[in-house]
C-alpha cells in the first residue's frame, strides 16, 4: 500500500471517532452511530493494509 492510502485510512478513522465523541457530546445518536460507523470502516482498512504489508515481505 501506498503511503497516502496508508494515511487515508487512519484520517478517515480518526475523523469517525472526532463524529463519535461530538454525537455523545451533544446527544445526536444519529451523529455517534454515522462516526462508530468511519471508524470502524477506517480500522478494518488499516488491518487489511498491515495483512497486506506481512504478506508481502
Amino acid at each position: 500500500m501506498k503511503f497516502e492510502d496508508r494515511l487515508a485510512h487512519q484520517v478517515q478513522a480518526a475523523r469517525g471517532s472526532m463524529k463519535k465523541f461530538l454525537g455523545r457530546a451533544t446527544g445526536n445518536s444519529r451523529l455517534e452511530g454515522e462516526g462508530r460507523r468511519e471508524q470502524a470502516r477506517g480500522n478494518v482498512k488499516r488491518a487489511a493494509d498491515k495483512l497486506r504489508g506481512a504478506f508481502k515481505r
